[in-house]
């Protein structure tokens, strides 16, 4: 059974850090795309982050390039997504998600539950 789960949400002040986690476990990752995704309130799932499993080309929403940076540890399985400079309106629901094609669909095969992070302002 493919699980994908998260760690790391919680509540911030505005400019302030957060490192979210996300192990994969069920099925050899090789080979697929990893990344984040976020949904806020009454909007829809957006894109976050990605990077290929060899964590060689990573992907960002232009909403957080230059404050978000996603990472890999592959011994570990598992897939960081290091957040600086948050603002408010990055207060959402994160959730990792990984696909054996494309991290930047809106429909990745496999997701995990999500971790609810906060930022006041």
């Amino acid at each position: 059974q493919v699980q994908l789960v998260e760690s790391g949400g919680g509540l911030v002040q505005a400019g302030g850090s957060l490192r979210l986690s996300c192990t994969a476990s069920g099925r050899t990752f090789s080979g697929y795309r990893m990344g984040w995704f976020r949904q806020a309130p009454g909007r829809e799932r957006e894109f976050v982050a990605g990077c290929t499993w060899s964590g060689g080309s990573t992907y960002y929403a232009d909403s957080v390039k230059g404050r978000f940076t996603i990472s890999k540890d592959n011994a570990k399985n598992t897939v960081y997504l290091q957040m600086n400079s948050l603002k408010p309106e990055d207060t959402a629901a994160y959730y990792c998600a990984a696909d054996p094609y494309s991290i930047t669909t809106p429909t990745p095969l496999y997701w995990g539950q999500g971790t609810q992070v906060t930022v006041s302002s």
